[in-house]
């Protein structure tokens, strides 16, 4: 397929892209040109896609079978790329947030369940509410995808690298409460590869697919898991449990996850995909550690711990 990915050259887009290159698909990329294409002689379009008018100008006279909008927070991105291409396309593949859904008391989260309208993901919200309009009026054919925590190399959030920055340098590993809040992380590979799996399957057209691992992990097991993947003996490491409502952290940020039970179902995507997660937690850290982590050489960068000093006096 001829196919357009906004964004492609950080972390889920290169998996994607290359993902979609070794199926023989046809790729274009649309970004600022920031940083290269993961895959060479890739052809690139030059443009902010926040910005109407660019994508009007670079983009209205192109033709493509599949959209991945990797990158579109606040509907006003992603509105106008639709409204181009809403009368030509068979697929348009929105990525969205596990994080849209409401605080529940019932878990995992399915995709029926209830959203939050103040979710700090609200632009996405209102984006899956615009894109179900757009298909009501004219059968346009989406799929919205929810991951949840999303890991594995070239990752540009501190969700894994939190941890092997106070492992590594055998530092205490501040938690807070007691540790045993359950959450649930996906490889990013896995992510591309379902992404890949929606691509032209009639039956994803009109849905939404949570999309992580099959199992979930507490605060402490995560570290544990993190101490494995470092080499290290998890029996070892010196955790540090504290309640967050002691302290006044200000703007910055203590600790990588919410401070709740977060987890959802994946079995409607593994129903309708064929997918199954190729990674389980550990193999998967394995690759953030040493595929990374480590070739970066962040075990000698100055990391802030300002915070965790705070929680250890």
């Amino acid at each position: 397929m001829k196919i357009l990915v906004m964004g492609g050259t950080r972390f889920i887009g290169v998996s994607l892209v290359k993902l979609l290159v070794e199926q023989g698909h046809e790729v274009t990329l649309f970004n600022r040109g920031k940083k290269p294409a993961p895959v060479a002689g890739l052809r690139t379009i030059l443009g902010d896609r926040t910005d109407p008018q660019q994508l009007q100008d670079k983009l209205s006279g192109e033709s493509f079978e599949a959209i991945f909008d990797n990158n579109g927070r606040e509907l006003s991105d992603t509105q106008p790329l639709v409204e181009i291409f809403r009368d030509r396309l068979q697929h348009f593949i929105y990525m969205s947030s596990a994080g849209v859904y409401l605080d529940s008391d019932v878990l995992p989260y399915h995709e029926s369940d209830a959203v939050d309208p103040k979710s700090r993901h609200k632009g996405k919200l209102d984006t899956e509410a615009y894109l179900q309009q757009v298909r009501s009026e004219n059968g346009f054919p989406y799929t919205s995808i929810r991951p949840t925590y999303i890991y594995g190399p070239r990752n540009y959030n501190d969700v894994e690298a939190w941890f092997f920055d106070r492992i590594v340098r055998d530092r205490p590993i501040p938690i807070p409460a007691n540790g045993k809040f359950i959450t649930q992380l996906g490889h990013v590979e896995d992510l591309a590869a379902a992404m890949v799996a929606v691509l032209g399957n009639q039956k994803a057209i009109g849905e939404i697919y949570n999309i992580s691992d099959t199992r979930y992990v507490t605060f402490t097991g995560l570290a544990k898991q993190c101490a494995i993947a470092a080499g290290k003996d998890p029996s070892q490491l010196n955790i540090v449990y504290y309640n967050p409502k002691d302290f006044d952290f200000g703007k910055k940020k203590a600790f990588p996850f919410r401070l709740q039970h977060f987890f959802a179902s994946v079995s409607k995507a593994s129903q309708d995909l064929q997918w199954t997660p190729k990674y389980d937690l550990i193999s998967g850290l394995r690759t953030s550690f040493e595929q990374d982590y480590v070739p970066s050489n962040r075990s000698q960068v100055d990391i802030d711990f300002s915070t965790d000093d705070l929680i250890l006096k």
